[in-house]
């Protein structure tokens, strides 16, 4: 049996320390040219590899973030990883992905997938999780829940993204989702529509509800009623935004709404093609606006009015908060981002 190449051997060969060497292979610290050429000849030779659970044992550290995340086929989540990872390879980490999605869409069974994703991470030791969506977006998650989390937190730094647990006193990264809601609403009534419904969502979802409460104050601010039939959640796909969207547009004309606030962008899409099935026209009948500024939303037909939760900037600025956290540098507790309403095609005057 061939014995494996060590950093020793490789220090030996060279003739030079092992300290040398490690330099050399983390390149933490100056190294003459002539002698940094000449043990990465070796390396090469030996194909030599670094240990890396020896490594972490030397440095106590891993290298390697955990993040646990609800559905990667949504795509606001890949957005939101695609920023945290070019920001965290910049800084040297890689990642270990938990989806947490169940088979048959069933929270119970995705909670528990969060649970056990949140001890197999810290087995691995990891330097840092990093949780988005799931049970940090429920306005009530249960004691358990949230205990669950705040016991991880006490022996890795854990960081949420866009949600919040009541009383775990957590770093967060968020953008301010009911100023988005007010932008897109805002943005409707300034066109003139009056008789404006918001659909999608999940009613027990915190993000739901901010969304809600800020599609809720511009209509009071603007001296609109408020019809509760017209606000219909249900989920965030686009077979939902379709069944909801269908739901209000098949009321006679004159009853039914000029616009339709959606809770995420594939709910917009989804209404997209239900007002297609109607027959009704969108802009000029109907207008849309969605929430995220997904890539699709860019693509869609008509290109789709929407507010942006800045995805990639808020993975980068996530990214950073971590490597602070695990490098026990002070960082604010909460960060907050501004969102932007991005003005499209779907969006236009009601027709007279």
């Amino acid at each position: 049996m061939i014995k494996p190449v060590t950093v020793y051997d490789i220090a030996k060969e060279a003739n030079v320390s092992v300290a040398t060497v490690s330099r050399v292979l983390n390149n933490s610290a100056p190294v003459k040219e002539s002698t940094r050429e000449k043990i990465a000849g070796i390396i090469a030779k030996h194909q030599f590899q670094p240990n890396a659970l020896a490594r972490s044992l030397f440095k106590k550290e891993t290298g390697m973030i955990g993040i646990i995340l609800p559905d990667i086929t949504n795509p606001f989540f890949p957005e939101v990883l695609s920023g945290l990872d070019i920001e965290a390879r910049s800084k040297g980490y890689t990642f270990f992905l938990c989806d947490s999605v169940s088979s048959n869409r069933d929270f119970t069974e995705q909670y528990d997938r969060e649970t056990r994703f949140l001890n197999i991470l810290m087995e691995k030791q990891v330097d840092g999780i990093v949780l988005i969506g799931g049970r940090i977006n429920l306005a009530k998650p249960s004691k358990e829940m949230v205990q669950e989390v705040v016991e991880a937190g006490k022996r890795v730094p854990v960081l949420l993204i866009n949600g919040n647990l009541p009383g775990a006193s957590l770093h967060r990264v968020a953008v301010d989702e009911k100023k988005g809601a007010e932008l897109a609403a805002r943005h409707l009534v300034e066109l003139g529509h009056r008789n404006i419904a918001f659909i999608g969502g999940f009613k027990q979802m915190s993000n739901t509800i901010q969304r809600i409460q800020g599609f809720r104050n511009v209509l009071r601010e603007s001296g609109i009623k408020e019809r509760s039939d017209w606000i219909r959640t249900g989920g965030f796909s686009v077979a939902q935004g379709i069944e909801l969207a269908e739901e209000l547009l098949q009321l006679p004309i004159g009853e039914r709404p000029t616009a339709l606030q959606c809770a995420n962008d594939l709910v917009a899409i989804g209404a997209l093609k239900a007002a297609r099935r109607e027959g009704i026209s969108v802009p000029e009948q109907l207008s849309i606006v969605g929430f995220d500024d997904i890539p699709f939303a860019a693509h869609s037909i008509p290109e789709l009015t929407t507010v942006s939760l800045k995805c990639h900037e808020v993975g980068r600025t996530a990214a950073g908060v971590m490597d602070k956290l695990i490098t026990r540098t002070k960082v604010a507790k909460t960060t907050i981002l501004s969102p932007e309403l991005v003005v499209r095609e779907s969006t236009a005057p009601p027709a007279v």
